[in-house]
């Protein structure tokens, strides 16, 4: 991989990166598009974590608010009244645990309890963000959005998606290593189905390499995207094999960590990959 670090280091961990990494979603929303109301029970978030964990995971990324096309505003009560039962005892699990927010609020309350990723659709753009992250240890995604979930899907445009994603990417990677985020804390990720067509889609996924060598891990999200329905035909539920290509293919192409739904399937596609390429 043409990276300069091949440790992540993301708050109680460092994260070896010369294999790839599988993050498992935990949604705890009640309109996540794949699994939205699943596991809005306490018990049955940590007992699908816990399976995730069990398939092969290594990061478990748990959201409180819906990011999806057309989704609703959530507030900060509202984001942390649904996540504060389920992250303490996350944490306690011992593994690594991820906070998938674009909220300033959210991130110093998750931080404060032991987090150890911050995985943002925002890429640290909500005023007090930065500060948050850079006074801690923990790890940050920075991910690359065009407008906000309930427009950013209404006719999205550029002249270049592939300079103008990763032109962006950059500029947010140097702005939080000028704020004091170590380079060895922070991944990046295309944002994909983020004001992006099923064209920008794929020549992101096609030119996956260029965003690799801008030297920060890259980390990927095509779980049961609408892309993949696009593609196949299949309703959410049905795109587990799409995804688990999609996720071979990111990483074939140079992706670090693949945050996904279906960990068993993901796990033994990399594995059968490692393997070949050893």
């Amino acid at each position: 991989m043409s990276m300069k670090h091949s440790i992540f280091k993301c708050g109680r961990f460092s994260l070896d990166l010369s294999h790839p990494i599988i993050m498992g979603i935990l949604n705890l929303t009640p309109d996540s598009f794949s699994d939205g109301g699943r596991y809005l029970e306490v018990d049955a978030a940590i007992a699908h974590a816990q399976a995730m964990l069990d398939e092969g995971a290594d990061i478990i990324d748990v959201g409180g608010e819906s990011t999806r096309p057309d989704a609703p505003f959530v507030s900060v009560d509202e984001e942390w009244r649904r996540l504060a039962p389920v992250l303490p005892r996350l944490i306690s699990l011992g593994i690594p645990v991820s906070i998938d927010t674009r909220k300033a609020q959210v991130m110093k309350r998750a931080i404060e309890i032991g987090v150890d990723m911050v995985n943002d659709v925002g890429a640290l753009e909500d005023i007090g963000a930065i500060e948050a992250v850079a006074q801690s240890s923990v790890g940050i995604c920075l991910m690359h959005k065009k407008g906000n979930p309930d427009n950013m899907q209404h006719n999205p445009n550029y002249d270049n998606v592939l300079f103008e994603v990763s032109d962006y990417l950059n500029q947010r990677a140097e702005i939080a290593q000028q704020a004091g985020i170590e380079s060895d804390r922070i991944v990046i990720d295309p944002g994909f189905g983020f004001g992006k067509t099923l064209d920008h889609n794929l020549d992101l996924l096609r030119n996956m390499q260029h965003l690799a060598s801008l030297g920060y891990p890259v980390l990927v999200g095509l779980s049961r995207k609408s892309m993949l329905g696009a593609l196949t035909g299949e309703a959410a539920s049905g795109r587990i094999h799409a995804s688990t290509a999609a996720a071979l293919l990111a990483v074939q192409k140079g992706a670090a960590i693949v945050r996904v739904h279906d960990v068993k399937a993901t796990k033994d596609a990399l594995t059968i990959l490692t393997a070949v390429e050893q």
